[in-house]
């Protein structure tokens, strides 16, 4: 079992976000006991942010067995087809963001998604299993 982080789980660590730590930690303890955990490129970029150097955010996802994972060709499509319905249904996102590219990351790399942004996701990526941060699937 492969699971995809988002960025705002991984921020509820780092940060750290009290509402959210606990939950946060516990949902990637039990993913990490199901399988292998990843993080996309963009995820990746995003964490940098947070760390006055690259080897400290490089540190901090070896320490906690994050692997980080380029989207394939595939990923990209996807996300594009996705952003092409939102935008022809009206939705307001004039340019891919970063969360379309992550949703479709995980779906088409990895099992599933660990993140805060379900509602996003449960709408834009039907297929895609998304745990939350109370660990739930939905």
């Amino acid at each position: 079992m492969i699971t995809a982080i988002d960025t705002n789980v991984l921020l509820d660590i780092l940060l750290p976000n009290e509402s959210f730590v606990d939950s946060s930690i516990a949902v990637l303890e039990d993913a990490a006991a199901e399988g292998s955990l990843v993080v996309c490129d963009l995820v990746y970029a995003e964490l940098c942010v947070h760390f006055p150097a690259r080897q400290e955010c490089d540190r901090f996802l070896e320490s906690n067995e994050i692997r980080v994972e380029a989207l394939d060709r595939d990923a990209h499509f996807l996300a594009g087809r996705i952003w092409r319905k939102y935008r022809q249904q009206g939705g307001p996102r004039s340019r891919i963001l970063s969360d379309f590219l992550i949703g479709a990351h995980a779906q088409a790399q990895t099992n599933r998604l660990v993140s805060r942004d379900r509602g996003f996701y449960r709408k834009l990526f039907p297929s895609l299993t998304v745990l939350d941060s109370s660990r739930r699937v939905l």
